[in-house]
């Protein structure tokens, strides 16, 4: 029979040499806990650019910080700023660049987002980044706080599918896309280790109705080697 390690493997596609050469360095010394605040952060209040045509009725002047044209309006967006913008392309007085909030609590997928909904977002970065932390070589904030992590048991009231793990890891990968204080290297690391847990996940999610404990590898808090 496999063990649930196997499992993840087969499923995610990763070599458990690879999921775990997160313990080949110490990640959290490496990074700082800036990092994984920063991270977690953008995983569930991701900033995304996106290009929208208004009329020019919608802009004023402003000097900002930058020096530039500031537009700004109602939610789902924040605030614009036109002028020099991406990749020193210069905006056009009718082209708005725009940030999208609240990435996961938004999800298009309602099945999805219902998996956090007894859970309020600052709850839920905390979280994560703590266990991060604790993971990847910190001090064991999550467990000070809430105890083992028992990744198994806490994910237990939740539809840990094959989907819903794709979706998370969706979510995860253009997080970490989008973090300019992680190294290629540290990002390949962590996106293997991610992997390979959602899919120790889904396979435990068998185990959901049997009354058996499974030793975690993907929750220890041995800190990493430097």
């Amino acid at each position: 029979m496999q063990s649930l390690q196997e499992k993840a493997s087969e499923r995610s596609g990763v070599d458990p040499n690879d999921a775990f050469a997160i313990d080949e360095t110490n990640l959290f010394e490496k990074l700082g806990l800036q990092t994984f605040i920063n991270l977690s952060t953008n995983f569930y209040n991701r900033f995304a650019w996106f290009q929208k045509e208004l009329s020019p009725i919608y802009f004023f002047n402003m000097e900002g910080s930058l020096g530039a044209t500031a537009a700004y309006i109602t939610p789902p967006w924040s605030a614009a700023v036109l002028g020099p913008c991406v990749n020193g392309m210069l905006c056009t007085p009718a082209t708005l660049f725009f940030y999208l909030l609240n990435v996961v609590y938004d999800d298009e997928e309602e099945w999805f987002r219902s998996i956090f909904s007894n859970s309020s977002k600052e709850d839920a970065i905390r979280n994560q980044y703590e266990f991060f932390v604790q993971r990847m070589g910190g001090p064991p904030l999550y467990s000070q706080r809430k105890g083992h992590p028992a990744l198994i048991g806490r994910h237990r009231p939740f539809p840990v599918t094959h989907k819903a793990a794709e979706r998370w890891l969706h979510h995860m990968q253009l997080a970490l896309d989008s973090a300019t204080d992680i190294d290629e290297d540290s990002k390949i690391k962590m996106m293997n280790f991610f992997r390979h847990t959602a899919f120790f996940l889904v396979a435990g999610d068998e185990l959901k109705n049997q009354n058996q404990a499974v030793a975690c590898k993907h929750a220890s808090n041995k800190p990493a080697a430097a």
